[in-house]
């Protein structure tokens, strides 16, 4: 084993080192963060000027209260009112047509940023329409539709004698805190954010690693093959140390990664006073995580030894990272419900193991036998990959040329 390990530390010590590596050690992490809280924060980020809303009420009754309503509820940040409504006649002759055409010329022409048809009979027709070049501001949407609302709502309670701050105090909106039980009864204070960002997290994580790790494992084997470097290291070392060596490193880079990346974690939780996870729940993640990591980094073995050219490379990433996508396809409806039929079965695929309990251990804990048994499963499943892989590389890393087919490689396998 001093030759693999010899071969682990070259490769770690190599790719450690990569501009590529540490690109992704601070680009990753960096991704998840804007992919998951940056669309958040543009999408709710304050107004910097007041939009001017136009409004044709054919009832006569809503412009006022809905004028002071908005200019009341919403506001910029140097205090100015977010929108500034501006009433357009329906015509001379109270005529909708001649009034929106009117309107739509302002629209048109960046006058008012768009307007609100209200009819006559608001009070039965709950349906309010709005016309604007720019229909995928929801805010604007939203924020008008509930105001409107709330304005019918109070005159209709006031029209039938009922105070509309009594019903208001009635009705009031019940928030919930949720509180996840363990199974010896400790009560923990959980959020489905967190429990969320710490599966989903984790999933992501394996995939981004498996990705980045996986194709620089095939890219290796392949830049050896080409420059005839294989060679040279098969003069040293049996295939056997040569394979081994390669997925220690390379499972000792990916580690190194998940290790970068837990400290970051950790030091936002204690930053923000957040538990994502329990201590023994974030080890037993850790466990699928190796055995998990293990796996793939023998699938990425036994499918990079054979190809000789980059566009072969690249097409077997691709293939890989289908597999990898399949947890994404499943997630919600593994985190709605964790002990589902279709939860446990799932679980106990090996492929889809690690990404499947962590999934579910932060929810739910499940039961010993299926941690044992799901433990068992990829633990023998990563030991089976590992040594179906290692009659691949023997044979096929030093095979120029044609890549071998599927039946070539199962032919491989069993002759040996």
């Amino acid at each position: 084993m001093m030759k693999a390990f010899a071969v682990a530390k070259w490769e770690y010590l190599e790719k450690i080192k990569s501009k590529a590596f540490l690109i992704s050690l601070f680009l990753t992490p960096t991704i998840m963060v804007a992919v998951s809280v940056l669309p958040t924060l543009l999408a709710t980020r304050a107004d910097t000027e007041s939009k001017v809303i136009g409004v044709i009420d054919q009832s006569g009754e809503l412009v006022q209260p809905l004028s002071k309503a908005i200019e009341e509820k919403y506001k910029l940040p140097n205090g100015q009112p977010n929108y500034i409504l501006r009433t357009i006649a329906a015509g001379s002759s109270g005529d909708l047509a001649v009034g929106k055409v009117q309107a739509d010329s302002l629209v048109i022409t960046d006058v008012i940023e768009g307007y609100i048809v209200i009819g006559k009979s608001i009070a039965t027709d709950t349906l309010v329409e709005y016309r604007s070049q720019n229909i995928g501001d929801f805010k604007v949407q939203e924020r008008f539709t509930s105001t409107i609302r709330d304005i019918v709502v109070d005159k209709k309670l006031r029209s039938r004698g009922f105070d509309p701050t009594i019903v208001k105090d009635l009705t009031a909106q019940i928030e919930m805190k949720t509180i996840k039980l363990s199974k010896t009864g400790k009560e923990e204070e959980s959020g489905f954010e967190q429990v969320f960002l710490s599966a989903y997290g984790f999933m992501m994580m394996m995939f981004f690693l498996v990705v980045t790790s996986g194709q620089l494992l095939v890219r290796s084997m392949l830049e050896e093959k080409s420059n005839r470097v294989v060679e040279v290291l098969m003069s040293s070392c049996s295939a056997n140390d040569l394979m081994a060596g390669k997925i220690m490193g390379l499972s000792l880079l990916g580690l190194t990664q998940m290790a970068f990346w837990v400290v970051i974690g950790v030091a936002i939780s204690i930053k923000f006073a957040v538990t994502l996870i329990s201590l023994p729940s974030a080890l037993l993640m850790l466990a699928y995580f190796i055995l998990g990591y293990l796996l793939y980094a023998a699938i990425f073995v036994a499918a990079g030894s054979p190809v000789s050219t980059e566009q072969e490379a690249q097409q077997m990433n691709g293939y890989l990272m289908i597999i990898l996508v399949v947890p994404i396809i499943f997630a919600m409806s593994v985190i709605q419900n964790p002990n589902s039929t279709l939860a446990k079965v799932l679980s106990f695929i090996p492929l889809l193991t690690p990404s499947m309990m962590a999934i579910r251990i932060p929810i739910q804990m499940p039961g010993t036998l299926e941690i044992v048994g799901s433990l068992a499963m990829v633990a023998v499943s990563a030991l089976a990959a590992i040594w179906i892989a290692g009659k691949i590389f023997r044979t096929t890393i030093l095979m120029y040329g044609k890549r071998p087919n599927l039946r070539d490689l199962l032919t491989l396998i069993r002759a040996h």
